[in-house]
Order: C-alpha cells, then sequence, then structure tokens
C-alpha cells in the first residue's frame, strides 16, 4: 500500500509475468482450460489473476499447442488497451446521425414536432461516482 502526497491510500499493481517456468516476460494473455470441452481458450490478459488460469507472455500464447483431441480457441486481443469512458466515446463519435423516430408522437395532423436535440456539437461527460471511492 502507498499513501498519496495527499494522505490517500493506493494499492500497487504489480505487472504479472508468464507463468511458464524460467520465463520472466510480462504477461499478454491468459489460458484457461474447459476440460468438460477438451478446449484451450487463449485470449486477452485478464484483469486479475483467477486461480487454474494462466498468464502467458506474447511467446508462449504464439506457441502454445494443446494436448492431443483437445481444441485451442484464440480470442482477439483488441488492437490497443482503451478504457470503457473512451470506447462509449469512440462508439457515439462514430454513431451517424439516425432520423427521430418521434415527429408525429402526439401531435395533430399537419404540425411539426419541434427538435429535441440540442445544436453543436455532442458531449459526454464523466460523473464521479461517490460509491467506486474506498
Amino acid at each position: 500500500m502507498v499513501h498519496e502526497p495527499s494522505g490517500r491510500k493506493m494499492d500497487v499493481v504489480s505487472a504479472r509475468s508468464c507463468s511458464k517456468s524460467s520465463c520472466s516476460q510480462p504477461a499478454v494473455a491468459t489460458l484457461t482450460f474447459v476440460y468438460a470441452d477438451s478446449t484451450a481458450v487463449i485470449g486477452p490478459l485478464s484483469r486479475e489473476s483467477e486461480p487454474h488460469t494462466y498468464d502467458l507472455c506474447a511467446s508462449h500464447a504464439a506457441s502454445f499447442t494443446a494436448p492431443r483431441g483437445w481444441t485451442v480457441v484464440t480470442a482477439p486481443a483488441p488492437l490497443e488497451p482503451e478504457d470503457d469512458v473512451l470506447a462509449l466515446a469512440r462508439a457515439l463519435a462514430d454513431e451517424p446521425e439516425a432520423k427521430p423516430s418521434y415527429e408525429d408522437v402526439g401531435h395533430r395532423a399537419g404540425t411539426q414536432a419541434s427538435d429535441p436535440r440540442p445544436q453543436g456539437r455532442r458531449r459526454l461527460t464523466l460523473v464521479k461516482d461517490e460509491s467506486d471511492e474506498r
């Protein structure tokens, strides 16, 4: 545990290394076995280390071979790490303008509904949730 200059406590997160013996390279993928289906799944590095999973470096993830009769499923990794807020902002920026479907709802024939969308640039505001702080 580390203390910030403000006095607040912060947990130190250490980088995980490859689970293979004598390999000290940083882990980039997580290997999981699904015994019921005889399947090995190699996916992006999980957020937390979990029991019965193995963290692998890029070299060991690329050269992994499963036992005979097993299937290897490789889940695609994101091209670059991206947090949820950034992903949402990019998705909103790429969203084409959709025609509103509320034009005729609740209005008499011959009248046009006003456009409730604000003029100008769309914005995404991040609101801090006090319940997330520890």
